[in-house]
């Protein structure tokens, strides 16, 4: 796995706060590193998404617009039994 790859994804998972931080850079950590390719560019891309967007997401209070990424969202949630 490309650690410069890694290392920017780690300062993108920092978001606005703890929860979110460790949420998505446990994801990172566990996940990331098992996932296929198609998986990771999700990954990556979801970090786009704003943090009150990705709150909701994570807390259930609405779906994300993407397949792949309420997949991920799901195994966080699943990972934390939110």
């Amino acid at each position: 796995m490309d650690a410069d790859r890694i290392k920017r994804l780690r300062w993108r998972t920092r978001r606005g706060t703890r929860e979110l931080d460790s949420l998505f850079g446990g994801w990172l950590e566990t996940s990331f590193p098992v996932a296929n390719e198609a998986q990771r560019q999700a990954f990556e891309e979801l970090l786009d998404a704003q943090d009150p967007d990705l709150w909701d997401w994570v807390m259930g209070h609405a779906q994300a617009p993407r397949a792949d990424w309420q997949t991920i969202i799901d195994d966080i949630r699943a990972r934390h039994r939110l």
